[in-house]
């Protein structure tokens, strides 16, 4: 998340991160990065430890990237760490699905301040659903409704999510191919953007802080889900999980002129699954 977070601030936003560290030199390096880029911190210090680190692996031919990391449990957020302060006053709350106890009192205290919440989901860590509760636009990996829901059609395990959580908004990232959304209305499919990807990693936060700001920019559905895709397609054309943060220009560009990938699914295909859902829907309701 702290690279979304970078994403944000770099195009214009007032954000604010909380993490957990430890007193060795990978903690230092945290520090002084998202100091140099204008991000304003909240770290909970866990001294004796060691900070989470990672190796990451890069095909050099497709892009894709298999990260090996290592994380000591000390350095998991807990619940008594966070402050409510630290949430009050802001626009919009970003969690993910990995220190879920933590996450789910963040998101519970935004919603008490009627603060919308952002999911980044992956895996289904423990208590995930109890998390889900909180979140109003749930955003995952193509693989994680399955694992959720143990239905293997995207037009399926969305609406189930949905219905479920109550959510706003649900979505999945189709890597290359671009997202997928159910509103509880409609399927939404944003096709991706072709560009010529050198290192996939972080391309996930990229997305996620572009929704971000496209949520708080007070963008249409479709015009936050396009740049989200271009911001994140940008980030692959460079190495490094913040290689290639483009600029809101760069990002419009793409956007407006940029070749698009094949669909995901058929229009025909998306409107039949959704009346299937609604019409479930209505009798969940029922």
């Amino acid at each position: 998340m702290a690279s979304a977070m970078v994403a944000c601030r770099r195009w214009g936003l007032r954000v604010r991160y909380v993490g957990k560290i430890a007193d060795d030199a990978a903690g230092e390096f945290q520090r002084e990065e998202m100091a140099r880029e204008g991000v304003e911190t909240n770290w909970i210090n866990a001294p004796g430890y060691m900070s989470q680190s990672a190796f990451i692996l890069v095909d050099e031919k497709s892009g894709e990237r298999t990260v090996l990391w290592k994380r000591d449990p000390s350095i998991a957020l807990r619940p008594k760490d966070l402050r409510r302060e630290w949430i009050r006053g802001a626009r919009a709350l970003l969690v993910d699905g990995h220190d879920t106890a933590a996450a789910t009192r963040a998101a519970r205290w935004a919603r008490e301040e009627r603060i919308p919440v952002v999911g980044d989901f992956d895996n289904r860590y423990p208590g995930v659903e109890a998390l889900l509760e909180y979140v109003d636009f749930a955003i995952t990996s193509e693989d994680f409704p399955e694992r959720l829901t143990g239905e293997t059609d995207l037009l399926k395990s969305l609406p189930r999510i949905f219905s479920k959580f109550k959510c706003h908004l649900i979505g999945a990232t189709l890597g290359p191919l671009g997202m997928l959304a159910w509103d509880g209305a409609r399927f939404v499919l944003c096709p991706g953007f072709r560009v010529k990807a050198v290192d996939t990693t972080g391309a996930g936060d990229i997305f996620h802080g572009a929704f971000l700001y496209g949520l708080l920019r007070g963008m249409a559905l479709e015009e936050t889900l396009e740049f989200s895709c271009a911001a994140a397609a940008l980030n692959c054309t460079a190495v490094g999980a913040r290689g290639r943060i483009a600029t809101l220009a760069e990002i419009e560009n793409l956007r407006r002129h940029g070749a698009r990938s094949e669909r995901a699914f058929a229009s025909k295909a998306l409107t039949e699954a959704a009346r299937t859902a609604t019409r479930q829907g209505a009798r969940t309701v029922k």
